[in-house]
């Protein structure tokens, strides 16, 4: 097989190996029928080679034959990212949820297309691809009987849920623009959103449950629509027995949907329509609300879900993520309906009833894929491994983790606890604006190499670079820099809606000709990927340069420290120095100058100075309960900044925070370390001289 492959290899290249009329040729015509069939025999690092060296036959091909068209599309992309022109497929028109939905209905109509994990343990529900059909044509039907047509938007505050995906994919269907917001924001949060994208509906439930709690989601959405006056109608469904107060723009959605067909035209959308806006929480001013597009989005989420998790025909795919962020949207929607997956929503908390609940999800659901977030692993592993150990974990194929970098006691654990030390535990990279995986260990051939705590390696048709202060590009193995990505692929954002000045400003002015991450990295020795965090979390010490993460994955391999987070700290001669909030297992001491947090103290700063070097050791240390984080498990570097410079009077928009009490007990752990060194500074000051 890899002799055959490495000849179709070079027979392809052989077509675009050159420049001039050839490569003019290679690059306008589009690939025959059924090549994308021939290119997946390749090995992965040839295929990877073919993605970089010839993206139009390698996504045209992918393109034409893994997606259904409606129309086909006659060039395979228009793209210049120096002027932030993204266009791919053009001419092809499609329908997402045709994708998603009807050619899978096809195929195997009784494949179970959805488990949905509900907050109650064990009273899942299990959806048919030819349920789930009917239920979003139903509710696209509905939607239609109210006035919604191609191009409104409507905003969905569900949580995760079949009815959450269904209002997706019966926006999708009828093109609708759908933007997901988090069932957890504010009214305020939900109102910013819906008011910027003008939304003209909003799906919600009377109410949500999540971790034993029930959440008032219809109150919020009350509040919310009552500042936005392109809000014509509010469709209210049942999430519990509690009937809902309804008022005049109200419309209850199941009762409507009752009355509906079962069967909803599709409607066929250009390629470069939009599919949906998400609003990423950001860290300083309003969120951006990042336009993703149809046919490129769902090809990118499409082929990242199968190659690297390793989905295979049967699998249950379990990601722990909210549809209300962009992994939702990328790994429990579109990429492994668009797959014909079964995909797992889970509405609870890692925690709930107790901390076994992620396990024994996977031995009840036989869960072959699982990923989740760094932040739910380091709360896990505070516990006893009992928890783990006592479940059937041996469905389990693959394990991802995704949001943050992971540090490395997690990721040990995840691997030799959870995994038993044989599952591949793949360290995903990528970001709301990539819309899918762009850096991590899989794909990558049989038996090779997996890095702890490290992304590894670019995806299909990723081309990063790191560049330098100055904007020269770093060639070469061990050295770091801004990550960028060179070349451009179909999954990347197209825009930010009603801002497209913002859009160019962010991604593509800083370093022109290339995307900017606004991350950083190292390419090691073996010319692997490291993330060390964004590149505003990097601080400057005595002119040497240091990514905060870095110093945080140090601090997290302590046995004490479930997580920390470092910021940079003004200092009168060194410029900046580390200041590190940490959290401890045992915060019944919560005082930093207990004898056991002092201790603990010292080993973390021993530790910072033998792993990286002593002007790396933070000035500053913080021991808190918790960290104020997003409630996509972001933590809130802002927040800690201001509570380290004493500047808290004006903390800017905490909505997204999870749990907004969290500043507050930071504050007053900090309060109580000023006035504790105020005091150890008297004393000194007042104790005698020898």
């Amino acid at each position: 097989m890899a002799a055959r492959g490495t000849g179709l290899l070079r027979s392809l290249l052989s077509r675009c190996s050159s420049p001039g009329p050839g490569l003019a040729r290679c690059a306008s015509s589009l690939p025959p029928p059924g090549a994308w069939s021939s290119l997946a025999r390749l090995p992965h690092r040839d295929l990877y080679r073919l993605s970089v060296t010839d993206p139009d036959r390698f996504w045209g091909s992918a393109a034409a034959d893994r997606l259904r068209w409606e129309e086909p599309f006659h060039r395979v992309r228009d793209c210049d990212l120096r002027a932030g022109k993204i266009r791919w497929f053009l001419g092809g028109k499609i329908n997402v949820s045709v994708n998603c939905l009807d050619v899978n209905v096809e195929k195997h109509p009784d494949r179970v297309a959805l488990i949905w994990e509900r907050d109650e343990p064990g009273t899942e529900v299990k959806v048919t691809y030819r349920e789930l059909l009917e239920t979003t044509c139903r509710l696209a039907n509905a939607l239609k009987s109210r006035g919604i047509q191609k191009g409104d938007r409507v905003a969905v505050y569900m949580p995760v849920s079949p009815l959450a995906v269904a209002a997706m994919l019966a926006c999708a269907r009828i093109g609708a623009v759908h933007t997901v917001v988090f069932a957890g924001f504010s009214a305020e949060a939900l109102a910013g959103r819906i008011q910027d994208a003008q939304c003209k509906a909003v799906v919600t439930f009377n109410q949500g449950v999540r971790g034993g709690r029930l959440l008032e989601l219809k109150a919020t959405v009350d509040a919310a629509v009552k500042r936005c006056p392109t809000v014509q109608h509010v469709f209210v469904a049942q999430r519990t027995e509690t009937p809902a107060v309804m008022g005049p723009l109200d419309v209850p959605l199941e009762e409507v949907m009752s009355c509906q067909p079962p069967r909803c035209p599709p409607e066929p959308l250009d390629s470069e329509a939009m599919l949906f806006l998400l609003y990423t929480s950001g860290s300083t001013g309003f969120p951006k609300g990042l336009v993703h597009s149809q046919a490129g989005y769902l090809l990118y989420a499409s082929l990242t879900h199968q190659y690297v998790f390793d989905h295979q025909d049967g699998d249950v795919f379990g990601c722990m993520a909210d549809v209300g962020w962009i992994t939702g949207h990328s790994y429990v929607v579109y990429g492994p309906l668009s797959n014909g997956a079964t995909t797992v929503l889970f509405e609870s908390t890692p925690v709930y009833p107790d901390p076994g609940r992620y396990w024994e999800t996977v031995q009840r659901l036989s869960i072959s894929q699982f990923y989740a977030a760094p932040t739910a692993l380091r709360l896990l592993l505070k516990y006893d491994q009992s928890f783990v150990k006592k479940y059937d974990r041996s469905s389990l194929r693959t394990l991802g983790s995704v949001g943050e970098p992971i540090n490395h006691e997690a990721w040990h654990w995840f691997h030799s606890v959870v995994g038993d030390g044989r599952c591949p535990l793949v360290d995903t990279w990528w970001q709301t604006e990539t819309g899918g995986v762009c850096i991590a260990p899989r794909p990558a051939e049989d038996g090779a190499a997996i890095v702890p705590a490290m992304a590894m390696r670019p995806f299909f048709g990723i081309q990063p670079e790191l560049m330098g202060e100055k904007g020269e590009r770093l060639a070469g193995n061990g050295v770091g820099g801004a990550l960028c990505i060179s070349q451009p692929w179909p999954g990347m954002a197209r825009g930010i809606y009603g801002d497209q000045q913002r859009f160019l400003d962010a991604y593509f002015k800083p370093y022109p000709g290339c995307y900017f991450t606004g991350d950083g990295a190292l390419r090691s020795q073996d010319g692997f990927y490291q993330i060390t965090g964004r590149m505003d979390d990097v601080i400057n010490v005595s002119g040497h340069r240091l990514g905060t993460a870095e110093i945080e994955d140090v601090l997290d391999e302590h046995p004490e420290v479930p997580e920390s987070a470092v910021i940079g700290f003004p200092h009168e001669i060194k410029g900046e120095v580390p200041f590190a909030f940490v959290v401890l297992k045992d915060y019944s001491s919560s005082s930093s100058s207990s004898s056991s947090s002092v201790v603990v103290l010292q080993q973390l700063r021993e530790l910072v100075s033998t792993k990286i070097a002593r002007y790396a050791v933070p000035e500053h240390f913080l021991v808190v309960k918790r960290l104020p984080k997003t409630r996509s498990g972001k933590i809130m570097r802002r927040i800690l900044r201001k509570v380290a410079m004493g500047t808290t009077g004006d903390l800017g928009d905490v909505s997204t925070l999870d749990d907004p009490s969290v500043v507050d007990e930071v504050i007053e752990a900090h309060e109580q370390h000023r006035k504790r060194q105020e005091g150890e500074k008297k004393e000194s000051s007042s104790s005698p001289s020898l």
